[in-house]
């Protein structure tokens, strides 16, 4: 798909928080809106840029991450199709706090600050819905955050495959592949674990019958039982 041929209204209609509005209004936003192709392992933003607009992503997928002084990366959220980014910092005139790149080939559609005023000064409402999804993303954070501290290594893990095994397959149970839609090394990073001890631990769980690791793809053998490991 070329670009210059995305429907932007079209698709500002199926996001949360644009679905309300008229045709009129969808028109009005697009204008304020840029649709970049980006190839894996491009920079989207770095840490201390101005930050003028949020981001959404069409396709591909996108890692926030931050950077210690000594180089070392922590992976703060992995980003794919629908969902929008830095919409909370975008009102606060201060610069980027995080880092973004493309994990892969991505579609981006950035959406400007000033159409978000423009559409905030018509209708007041318009910001109780940016703000319904500013509280969402900071609920998901919170629950990561508190999942870090009180799970243990294993259990964090083993979260992450259950929702990933819940959002890819079917409601039925019937297929229970999870792809791993990143490095290794960069799920490690997200769940704050080392890449050995991630590593470790999906061998560990295949060991004991519960996984079949094939690269990528992890085939969930013992699904309950998986969701009960190392509980007690």
């Amino acid at each position: 798909m070329n670009v210059s041929d995305f429907n932007i209204p079209r698709f500002l209609a199926v996001l949360p928080l644009f679905n309300d509005l008229s045709a009129a209004e969808l028109s009005r936003v697009a204008q304020g809106c840029q649709v970049r192709r980006l190839a894996r392992g491009d920079t989207i933003f770095r840490f201390g840029e101005p930050c003028e607009e949020f981001h959404v992503v069409v396709s591909g997928q996108v890692k926030l991450f931050a950077l210690s002084a000594a180089g070392q990366e922590k992976v703060i959220e992995l980003v794919g199709p629908g969902i929008s980014f830095a919409e909370a910092l975008m009102f606060t005139s201060r610069p980027y706090i995080l880092n973004a790149q493309a994990l892969s080939n991505t579609l981006l559609l950035t959406v400007s600050k000033q159409a978000m005023l423009v559409e905030i000064e018509r209708d007041p409402r318009f910001s109780l819905r940016m703000l319904a999804g500013i509280s969402r993303r900071l609920h998901g954070l919170v629950h990561d955050i508190e999942s870090n501290a009180l799970h243990s290594g294993i259990q964090r893990v083993i979260g992450y495959l259950l929702r990933e095994n819940q959002s890819e397959n079917s409601p039925t149970g019937e297929v229970n592949t999870v792809s791993l839609p990143v490095s290794k090394a960069t799920i490690a990073s997200r769940l704050s674990l080392t890449p050995e001890y991630f590593s470790k631990v999906l061998h560990e769980l295949e060991s004991e019958n519960l996984i079949e690791i094939d690269k990528r793809d992890i085939r969930i053998i013992d699904l309950p039982g998986l969701a009960g490991y190392g509980v007690n």
